[in-house]
């Protein structure tokens, strides 16, 4: 065996040359993997013994993707066009053998062999759409040639991965070989390829064919998905120059967007995202050394839209939930939801029945609290009442086994507070599930004064085990999701007092990324949430809107009015109603611009976000940035608020708010640690 470089061997077996690639983690294609490549498949092509080339990885997977981390430095090495090139143009016959995942540069590596086998558990795909990119290695030019051009657009556009059995169904992978036995499979491969005297297929030279139709229609079914990003039709553009144009005019289409991409505000926002969610994990006072606890078993309290959510992670994870309720109507009705959605993915053939049942069956329910004693972990999921959670983890104080977690589901309130009903405050943690709590990803998990650190870890720990992601936050009313919100909303509500309609707001924030905005969100969740008949004193326009029966989609109508098919049309009747408030309260409503409503509703969150930092109430400003694009729906190619008012410069940030504060007062007074970040030239990113 040579080795070629620290990660690159080259050993021959009778006539097939075998190159190695040996780079952990995950085979990156950083430029100490591109020259070993390079120099292997020179020597390879060199050496008048070996008649053909396979290339195999060791470790847990092929070649994963590009090395992000050398995004925007200064290239060295040999670069990845060399490395295909001399793949393509080998006169002897390369077959690469894939296991794990080959994705991104790893997949463009692959199709520049002529052959490609796998075993059936490796997975393929051009994942770049997810960091605003595109494949810039002739990805978006072979994959069409081998899979056609809807098959392409589909992989591209969403980044997706495709099983061995599906690629080698698509022409993508020619032969899939026995799962542990891909060096002796590929190496057979080869041998085949020589006695048969195989042509060495260069993918670059196949045609393909496409109706334009195919690309209108395409885009048009995907609109809405692909709204705001720039990434899916660069892709689009690239697989219709793949189709339109000779190979290397095609390459020229894909090294141009993928430059216009690569250098662009949405990719460094979407590339910053990526990072800053396994940052997420980094508790700097809980190490790899803190014990986590065993989680086995689940009890929730509360089967209503909340508790049935959070129940379904635990089963989704294969974990066993027992459910308390007060009544066996309430629990009967909880437990019928969650059938129900069970049976509602099986429909679309996203589980089998099997699949159903055997969650279902992992799935008890009680009308008694004592029944939770064996439980691992309780989380509690009722109304957002301080006085009724406190008097539940008093109960619970006695019930739960020693060094069971006890957490609350609280979206506002104290943990501390609510820890102190019970003898072991160390064990209290708040879980706050965000909803539907089935779906959304985001956990934000909310660490007490006394919380352990074994009961913190055991927690970031869970989040990844049901599929979330995990951010730890400190206690402050709001936590740092809901705090911010309440920002945002008060200026929403103060700009409709001053002369905007919920249509101009809500359109502003929609144009700026989100999926919809304040108001069309208050219609959504319904109006009437906290909303009590007797109490109502026709005192704010939402109480008024309640008070006529309008309290949402569900009425038909609320801020705006609906049709049928819940299509939202601006309201004459709201608009009546917003201006009889303006003449009781004797204010001359305005005409509001647009930069005026994005300002006062976006500067202000970020403001609050910088009051939580100088509070330590997050870890680091990307932590907000991932609550706020899997808890709330910020446009992940705008990275968060901290990234984005990074991207805008703070200087700027804190000149909006100062002129604000003057005209409207301390609601606007920009936060100590953005007036000192500015002042120093620094962004949130350098804290």
């Amino acid at each position: 065996m040579a080795a070629i470089n620290s990660v690159t061997d080259l050993v021959r077996e009778g006539d097939i040359a075998v190159i190695t690639l040996n780079s952990p983690p995950v085979n990156a294609l950083s430029s100490n993997v591109r020259d070993g490549l390079h120099d292997g498949f020179k020597a390879a092509i060199e050496d008048p013994d070996a008649k053909a080339i396979v290339l195999i990885c060791d470790g847990r997977t092929f070649i994963a993707g590009a090395d992000i981390s050398e995004f925007g430095g200064a290239s060295k090495g040999a670069s990845l066009f060399d490395v295909q090139n001399l793949m393509e143009n080998s006169p002897k016959p390369v077959i690469a053998a894939i296991h794990g995942t080959a994705l991104g540069g790893g997949l463009e590596v692959a199709l520049v062999a002529h052959y490609r086998v796998a075993v059936p558990s490796a997975k393929v795909g051009l994942p770049e759409v997810n960091l605003g990119l595109l494949p810039g290695a002739g990805g978006t030019q072979r994959l069409p040639r081998i899979v056609g051009a809807q098959k392409a657009l589909e992989m591209m556009t969403s980044g997706s991965h495709v099983g061995a059995k599906a690629a080698n169904a698509m022409g993508l992978v020619d032969e899939v070989v026995e799962e542990g036995k891909l060096r002796e499979g590929a190496i057979a491969f080869a041998k085949r390829v020589l006695a048969e005297n195989l042509p060495l297929k260069k993918v670059r030279d196949r045609e393909v064919s496409a109706d334009p139709q195919v690309f209108a229609d395409f885009r048009k079914a995907n609109a809405r998905k692909f709204r705001g990003f720039k990434a899916p039709e660069s892709n689009i553009q690239c697989i219709e120059a793949a189709v339109n144009l000779p190979f290397d005019e095609g390459l020229k289409v894909e090294r141009q967007l993928f430059m216009e991409l690569v250098t662009g505000a949405q990719s460094a926002a979407q590339r910053y995202v990526f990072f800053a969610e396994r940052q997420a994990n980094k508790i700097p006072d809980v190490g790899p050394e803190v014990e986590t606890l065993p989680i086995k078993s689940v009890g929730v309290i509360g089967a209503g839209t909340m508790g049935g959510g959070i129940s379904m992670n635990f089963l989704n994870a294969g974990i066993p939930v027992k459910i308390v309720e007060m009544k066996q109507e309430a629990l009967d009705r909880g437990l019928g939801v969650i059938r129900k959605n069970y049976e509602n993915t099986a429909k679309k053939g996203r589980l089998t029945q099997d699949d159903v049942e055997k969650r279902m069956a992992a799935l008890s329910g009680s009308l008694e609290l004592s029944d939770l004693a064996d439980c691992d972990l309780i989380i509690e999921a009722v109304f957002e009442n301080m006085e009724i959670k406190k008097d539940i983890f008093a109960k619970l104080d006695k019930i739960a086994k020693p060094g069971a977690i006890l957490a609350s589901n609280t979206s506002y309130l104290n943990v501390d507070e609510i820890a102190s009903a019970t003898s072991r405050p160390e064990s209290v943690i708040g879980l706050h599930f965000f909803s539907p709590a089935n779906v959304m990803r985001l956990l934000e998990i909310v660490r007490g004064d006394k919380t352990s650190k074994p009961v913190i870890a055991t927690s970031m720990k869970l989040a990844k085990t049901i599929g979330k992601v995990g951010v730890l936050v400190g206690v402050c009313p709001g936590f740092v999701g809901n705090r911010m919100l309440s920002q945002r909303q008060q200026q929403a509500q103060a700009l409709v007092a001053e002369g905007a309609m919920p249509w101009d707001v809500d359109r502003v924030l929609y144009d700026f990324g989100f999926p919809m905005g304040p108001f069309a969100m208050s219609d959504l969740a319904g109006l009437d949430i906290g909303w009590s008949a007797e109490k109502s004193s026709s005192s704010t326009i939402r109480e008024v809107l309640c008070e006529m029966d309008r309290r949402g989609q569900k009425t038909g109508a609320g801020y705006y009015d609906y049709d049928e098919n819940r299509n939202a049309k601006p309201s004459p009747v709201t608009e009546k109603i917003i201006q009889d408030f303006a003449a009781k309260a004797g204010t001359n409503p305005r005409k509001i611009e647009d930069d005026e409503i994005l300002e006062r509703t976006i500067f202000t969150m970020i403001n609050e976000g910088a009051k939580i930092l100088e509070e330590g109430k997050a870890i680091r400003a990307s932590d907000i940035d991932i609550v706020w694009i899997n808890g709330y729906g910020w446009p992940v190619y705008r990275g968060g608020p901290m990234h984005y008012a990074d991207s805008i410069g703070l200087p700027k940030v804190l000149e909006r708010l100062k002129h604000y504060q003057a005209q409207m007062g301390d609601a606007f007074k920009p936060a100590a640690l953005l007036e000192k970040l500015a002042g120093e030239g620094k962004g949130f990113k350098d804290l």
